[in-house]
């Protein structure tokens, strides 16, 4: 149990704790889902940036969110 406990620490953040597993699982949940889709969106025709820089943000969303699901799951923090 102490050697999970040592590989889980990142930084300050205890991420073996129910808390912040949940939060940073439902944090890339939406940069993987609402990332591309909804932020894309919402750039493009609210705030009225360009096309392509609304897409290419959405991209970049998307890869943050599997980015920080492949770390999830390295660490064994999501089973």
């Amino acid at each position: 149990m102490a050697e999970n406990d040592e590989n889980n620490d990142v930084g300050k953040f205890d991420v073996s704790s129910k808390f912040w597993r949940v939060l940073l699982m439902i944090a890339a949940v939406f940069l993987i889902f609402a990332g591309p889709t909804y932020i894309s969106y919402l750039l493009f025709k609210i705030l009225n940036v360009n096309y392509f820089a609304s897409v290419i943000s959405g991209f970049a969303l998307f890869i943050a969110g599997l980015l920080l699901m492949w770390f999830l799951i390295r660490k064994k923090i999501i089973t």
